[in-house]
């Protein structure tokens, strides 16, 4: 989001623009630890309409930004087990159908039929979009921090927020590691350290870090190349190739909120477990790599757009796992904001940080 909103801004003339990174390098934190899924499939409208708008500029990023992404269209199935997920997943392909995205929704043999080498006895029902996929998250953020450097903003790694000074209501300047920064716009796209960073400013954020972690396995040539991103929905428990081997995640339901990105190795073992009883090639595969990450949650699984109390301190944060799919509209749509007022490429006025307060969460199902 933050390196999205900087090329946005700089590609509008506004050069005297700059991302302060805490990290050594850019795309290190939550998006470069993301298991880099893209999606069209969501149960409520306005998050189908950010993918919309997204994932097309996700297709045309090596022609607009000169980076490329490699952009697979897999397609992603999720894979429902009871009733209960089965209902919502009709639900949600008639909503996304009604919105022009050509999801299909599977009986349990069709997906039995199209995954032959997992064991899905229990598949009730199934939903499948072509164009859902994978996407390089490192090369986004590069490109865009690349893209706006040459149009003459700055990106400043080593310089993480110190302290926020507010006078009088009102954004006087950014303290960091690397020194004083006067300005009267902040935005803060800090993902799981959002609530941190807003804190500074006297702005309280309903975002909580989550750990979420995954492994990579040795290659498994028994895998189809046309293997799609498998979620079994109930579980949190989703599959797709990574290389010649597969990425493999599951949710920990029971994980209590926290900075920890270490991996939680006996969860690593359920997580297996439960793996192999889907897919039971995985006996005999080894493990490549892993690592955990941080979702940034908010309380209804939407993000929170724009303004807060405190004048010129703005908030592109809380996507609870899908903000790197929706990073390109993300910082478009911040620009649009600071620059002309208003969000115009996607209305996304409903998510603003009063509706906690005033009650008007709108939930996604969609999240795993």
């Amino acid at each position: 989001m933050g390196a999205s909103a900087l090329y946005h801004l700089a590609s509008r003339g506004h050069r005297s623009v700059v991302l302060l990174e805490r990290e050594e390098a850019f795309g290190t934190g939550a998006t470069g630890r993301c298991a880099g899924g893209v999606r069209y499939q969501f149960s409520t409208e306005i998050n189908v309409k950010l993918s919309q708008a997204s994932l097309p500029m996700i297709e045309r990023f090596k022609d607009e930004i000169g980076q490329e992404v490699n952009y697979r269209q897999c397609g992603y199935l999720l894979v429902a087990t009871n009733e209960a997920d089965a209902s919502a997943f009709q639900r949600n392909v008639k909503l996304q159908n009604s919105l022009g995205v050509g999801t299909e929704l599977l009986s349990g043999d069709e997906v039995r039929a199209r995954l032959p080498q997992m064991r899905f006895d229990d598949a009730l029902a199934g939903t499948f979009h072509q164009k859902d996929g994978l996407v390089d998250p490192n090369s986004v953020v590069m490109g865009y921090v690349s893209a706006a450097q040459r149009l003459g903003a700055k990106a400043l790694t080593n310089a993480a927020v110190t302290g926020i000074r507010v006078r009088e209501g009102k954004v006087e300047e950014v303290a960091t590691r690397a020194g004083s920064i006067k300005t009267r716009t902040v935005i803060n796209a800090a993902g799981p350290w959002a609530g941190v960073v807003s804190q500074m400013a006297g702005v309280h954020l309903p975002i909580v870090p989550i750990r979420r972690q995954m492994f990579t396995t040795t290659a498994m040539p028994d895998v189809p190349r046309d293997f799609p991103f498998v979620i079994d929905f109930s579980q949190s428990l989703y599959f797709h190739r990574d290389g010649e081997g597969l990425l493999v995640g599951m949710s920990n339901q029971n994980e209590k909120p926290g900075f920890d990105q270490n991996v939680d190795e006996d969860f690593e073992l359920v997580n297996l477990e439960a793996a192999i009883q889907r897919l039971p090639m995985l006996e005999r595969a080894g493990r490549a790599a892993h690592w955990a990450g941080l979702y940034e949650v908010t309380p209804d699984a939407h993000p929170i757009f724009g303004h807060t109390h405190v004048d010129g301190f703005h908030v592109v944060a809380g996507f609870s796992g899908h903000g790197f799919m929706h990073g390109p509209v993300a910082g478009k749509l911040m620009a649009e904001f600071i620059l002309d007022g208003a969000f115009k490429t996607v209305d996304v006025s409903a998510l603003d940080l009063a509706r906690f307060e005033e009650g008007r969460l709108i939930r996604e199902y969609n999240v795993v």
